[in-house]
């Protein structure tokens, strides 16, 4: 149906590991270093708990692309 429509299914070819592995990465940190480790009393503290571990992630976790320096030390 899609193709009939002229519809293009993947960006890089069929079965491509390249379209998600940056999402897959990511959730795979989130899954291990926050959700795995907590048990949530509600989706309100599921949230807080994300919300939290996300500002960690993008300020303070050193990364290995970054040369396991955290982004601030790259921004610096």
């Amino acid at each position: 149906m899609l193709k009939d429509n002229g519809i293009q299914i993947g960006m890089d070819g069929k079965g491509s590991w390249s379209d998600n592995v940056f999402v897959e990465r990511l959730w795979k940190s989130v899954k291990y270093e926050e959700v795995y480790l907590h048990a949530y009393d509600s989706v309100c503290d599921a949230q807080r708990g994300l919300e939290k571990y996300f500002m960690f992630y993008n300020q303070n976790r050193p990364h290995a692309a970054l040369d396991d320096k955290t982004p601030k030390e790259v921004l610096l």
